[in-house]
């Protein structure tokens, strides 16, 4: 769908570890806005039968209601639009049904997650992206900025990342490692840019210094760990044994 040498966003993390996240193309895109817009169509034909129990004559209705009332009846069918965008990317950390569908996620340009402000401005632009037709304005900027970014990314400081399959197989534990470490209980799934930023770490530690290695292995045990202090201190008594349980961490996201 989009090309292996497509673009990606370099960002670096508040351990100093950094990530490369490939760009979503207009391919990712385009998947990810039809299945919303089939979503957001059925809402529609939900709404209109619902209607239709109510008010026999849906035109009539529409065609006696004053100029204002009319404006304000089309300005509300796009708010409504606005704000399944916007709630979305909010509650979902920067993704919609059809984005998670794709495999693709909103982020602000330093690789952080995306605010209600940059959501509700980048999906505000969305009605000049669709200009004149057929979002014809935002497919141009998408194909003319390096970052494949339309008009409300621009505006809002956002980009659309991918989220990878990985293969962690180059991540496995040597015979050599410990294995009795405790097992991970977190139950919220890890964000993808949390996942990028553990296996960057876990294929960079053997070349870091052994102090900067336990450094960083202790701040991420603690950050994603959730572990009582006993079963922290069994998994930080080692190098070997805090990698140990990132990468049985990471294995729980496959």
């Amino acid at each position: 769908m989009d090309s292996a040498a497509s673009p990606r966003l370099d960002v670096a993390t508040p351990e100093r570890v950094s990530l490369s996240l490939p760009v979503a193309g207009i391919g990712y895109r385009c998947l990810a806005y039809l299945a919303d817009l089939c979503l957001i169509f059925l809402f529609w034909v939900v709404a209109y039968f619902t209607f239709t129990l109510l008010v026999s004559d849906v035109l009539g209705f529409f065609q006696g209601l004053t100029g204002i009332a009319q404006t304000l009846l089309v300005v509300g069918m796009f708010a409504t639009q606005w704000v399944y965008w916007t709630l979305a990317e909010v509650l979902m950390h920067g993704q919609t049904p059809g984005k998670r569908l794709v495999g693709i996620r909103v982020v602000r340009v330093d690789g952080s997650p995306v605010g209600v402000l940059e959501s509700a401005v980048r999906n505000l632009v969305r009605v000049v992206d669709s200009l004149p037709g057929i979002y014809a304005v935002g497919v141009l900027s998408v194909l003319l900025t390096r970052q494949h970014r339309r008009l409300g990314d621009l505006l809002a400081g956002t980009i659309l990342v991918r989220e990878e399959r990985i293969d962690l197989d180059k991540y496995m534990a040597s015979a050599a490692e410990p294995t009795a470490v405790p097992s991970p209980t977190r139950t919220a799934r890890l964000a993808a840019e949390d996942v990028e930023l553990l296996l960057s770490f876990l294929a960079r530690a053997p070349q870091f210094e052994p102090a900067a290695r336990t450094r960083l292995g202790t701040k991420l045990v603690e950050r994603y760990g959730g572990l009582e202090e006993t079963e922290r201190t069994r998994v930080l008594a080692s190098p070997a044994s805090t990698e140990a349980f990132l990468r049985a961490l990471v294995r729980t996201e496959r």
